[in-house]
């Protein structure tokens, strides 16, 4: 019996680890080569992992909800084979050093109670607290100054064992500040986290009303909250609008649509003429194809055009056009169609939301004309389309200018002002507008 191991493989650029959310097979069951064994989720997408040899699911090495480093072995498939086999121990954990503090806290703590006389709590002044609450202070050696000084948000200001357990949490941390802010009516004390994370606190101590549902968010929502908050808070936003006449864009595409499903076998949306057009436009702007890193400039001599695309559960995903400006529009129809397709499926690979350089997101598929999209990190820029609607405006011509019915567009263009002026970023959109503009309506299919 030969025993091989099924390691993690790499989950895209930048990407160490995954969440293992579910198994697909059972130990003892059958496995195919190629055949999916788990799906696991990274900071962008799900993902189902394959097998790497066939024969029979020997042991699970990680359960639901660990988390697994890329490269790392998480199953045995058992292959039948003569080679011996191989003997996998599962690593022992250590003791992590916060629950190891605690306990020796702990030790501390009863070593205490042993020769220190009891603390006195007790409800009085207009502070009522409960038995439980009085009970965790006296084991904690909270005196009655202290506990008095701590923010209650239990009804009318009283102090919850929610309340007195994360005071407890943040005066036990070393990377916690306390500050004290006492006020005539209701001493309290704020604890502020000196990390970049964010502590959730129970719902349960916060009554809505009837009328309210709670709805918590799901794990994708919350990595794209942090996703865009981070983009706030690292890039300098401006954004910059203008309209594009998509006129011959629209004829073309019109009496085409046919003939290029009939010849290619793939519908023909706008998507890929926008991207034809700003791939055009990233090659005189190179600027705009980067990033920042520090004070640096990268860049980035590949032109990855992400395309943003709404999930059917409401959420957000990225798919990336790699090599966008070496594709011709039957390409990159044929790229546009295919991501888009599996996009709402779910079937998506981490590599293929990876390693973009630019990001388009079409703000008129919900029927707006125009926003002001966030930057998609590390990228300097993003660029909304808005719908494409028939409206009067001034035509000019060499007999002089007339009214006409044309089919027009809004730009939005959201740069880094931390490397993109405004001469840049509006003239890097403006550009764009012309090349759509100048769309030759006798293009061959």
């Amino acid at each position: 019996m030969a025993l091989v191991e099924v390691s993690l493989p790499a989950m895209g650029e930048g990407i160490i680890e995954a969440t293992l959310i579910s198994w697909m097979k059972n130990e003892g069951d059958a496995v195919a080569i190629d055949e999916n064994l788990i799906e696991v989720a990274t900071d962008k997408v799900n993902s189902e992992v394959p097998s790497t040899a066939a024969g029979v699911l020997h042991q699970k090495l990680f359960g639901d909800n660990d988390v697994v480093p890329v490269g790392k072995a998480f199953a045995i498939i058992s292959t039948g084979g003569d080679t011996a086999p191989i003997i996998v121990k599962k690593e022992e954990k250590p003791i992590e050093p916060e629950i190891k503090k605690i306990v020796e806290e702990e030790v501390v703590k009863i070593e205490k109670s042993i020769s220190t006389p009891e603390v006195q709590i007790t409800n009085h002044g207009d502070r009522f607290y409960s038995p439980l609450v009085m009970n965790i202070a006296r084991e904690e050696g909270i005196n009655q100054t202290e506990l008095d000084q701590i923010l209650g948000t239990g009804q009318g200001g009283r102090v919850t064992k929610e309340d007195i357990l994360i005071y407890l949490q943040n005066r036990r941390n070393p990377n916690a500040i306390q500050i004290t802010n006492t006020v005539q009516s209701n001493p309290v004390i704020k604890q502020v986290e000196i990390k970049n994370e964010t502590v959730e606190q129970s719902d349960a101590r916060i009554d809505f009303g009837p009328n309210v549902e709670v709805q918590k968010m799901d794990r994708m929502r919350k990595l794209i909250g942090e996703h865009m908050m981070k983009s706030i808070q690292t890039s300098a936003h401006v954004c910059s609008f203008l309209e594009a006449d998509m006129t011959n864009v629209v004829l073309w595409r019109n009496k085409s649509k046919d003939k290029f499903k009939e010849k290619y076998g793939e519908n023909l949306t706008f998507t890929p003429i926008l991207i034809e057009a700003i791939a055009k436009a990233l090659i005189e702007f190179p600027m705009i194809n980067s990033s920042v890193d520090g004070g640096k400039v990268l860049l980035k001599k590949e032109i990855n055009i992400g395309m943003a695309a709404a999930l059917p559960d409401g959420n957000l995903i990225v798919p990336v056009i790699k090599n966008a400006d070496m594709l011709n529009l039957l390409g990159l129809a044929k790229k546009v169609n295919d991501l888009g397709q599996r996009a709402k499926k779910n079937q998506l690979k981490p590599d293929e939301i990876q390693g973009g350089t630019y990001t388009m997101t079409n703000l008129g598929s919900f029927g707006n004309l125009f926003g002001t999209p966030i930057i998609n990190q590390p990228q300097v820029a993003i660029l909304g389309v808005g719908a494409i609607v028939k409206k009067p405006v001034v035509v000019e011509s060499p007999e002089g200018d007339t009214i006409g019915i044309r089919s027009m567009m809004y730009l939005s263009h959201s740069y880094d002002h931390r490397i993109v002026d405004g001469m840049l970023g509006g003239t890097f959109v403006k550009r764009v507008a012309e090349i759509l503009e100048a769309f030759d309506v006798n293009r061959e299919v």
